[in-house]
């Protein structure tokens, strides 16, 4: 199931692929720049995919890094866990 119509029920305004840096191509799978909230669906957990090898994984530290300094909170989530996020998302927009 899409989680953008689930998220957009919570609080509207949010998008998929969102580019949220100035000069790098950084995108995050799923956003809202209202809230500076992130979901990102982390691949590849179990079968050394692109994530969890040298270079992805220090590219994945620079893009959260740089998200972190701007004003970004950033959720990650294997793919068959993407439902948590709508309720992590919940948890944090009831705050």
């Amino acid at each position: 199931m899409e989680i953008i119509p689930l998220l957009n029920k919570i609080h509207k305004g949010w998008q998929t692929e969102y580019k949220f840096h100035p000069h790098r191509r950084w995108r995050f799978d799923y956003a809202n720049p209202e809230l500076k909230i992130a979901v990102e669906q982390e691949g590849g957990v179990w079968i050394s995919g692109r994530h969890n090898r040298g270079k992805g994984f220090l590219g994945d530290m620079e893009k959260y890094n740089a998200a972190i300094v701007m004003g970004w909170r950033v959720l990650r989530y294997p793919p068959d866990k993407m439902m948590l996020a709508v309720e992590d998302i919940k948890k944090i927009y009831e705050k």
